[in-house]
């Protein structure tokens, strides 16, 4: 009956001991794993570093930019300010010269027969004024022509 207890203690000890082995090994296939993606997340974490660096250095831009785009967004507010200011203008130009065209048009009809005359005596001022010219011309030929013939 002990030779049983040895025997069993024998296969309790053999088993154990394969046991160990198959454990170990598992236990070593299990450390490589965990070196391996102990150098993985050591790559990813260089990596993540680069692109957070990359992710600053874009943000800094793109908060130059839209520093930039502010600037020109309020100078081109002064701009459309401006030209909404050049049309007012306008438009009240364009009023006043459509005043005074329509009060000129009014003033013109009450005034027809004194417009007319002060046409008539425009046209008369006009003539007279080219026959006197004419006259001074004539003369002016008269004496050239007289000192020519002295000469």
């Amino acid at each position: 009956m002990i030779l049983i207890v040895y025997i069993s203690v024998a296969v309790i000890a053999v088993a154990f001991f394969i046991l160990v082995i198959y454990l170990s090994r598992t236990l070593l296939s299990l450390q490589k794993t965990l070196d391996n993606v102990a150098s993985t997340l050591s790559g990813l974490e260089k990596q993540m570093e680069g692109i957070t660096s990359e992710t600053t250095a874009l943000l800094n831009k793109t908060n130059r930019l839209a520093d930039d785009l502010q600037q020109k967004s309020e100078s081109l507010n002064t701009v459309v300010d401006a030209v909404k200011d050049v049309g007012t203008t306008i438009q009240t130009f364009n009023k006043s010269i459509v005043k005074v065209s329509n009060e000129v048009t009014d003033q013109v009809e009450r005034n027809k027969d004194k417009v007319s005359q002060v046409i008539q005596v425009g046209n008369a001022v006009i003539d007279i004024w080219g026959k006197w010219k004419d006259k001074k011309q004539r003369q002016k030929d008269l004496l050239e022509d007289v000192q020519k013939v002295n000469k």
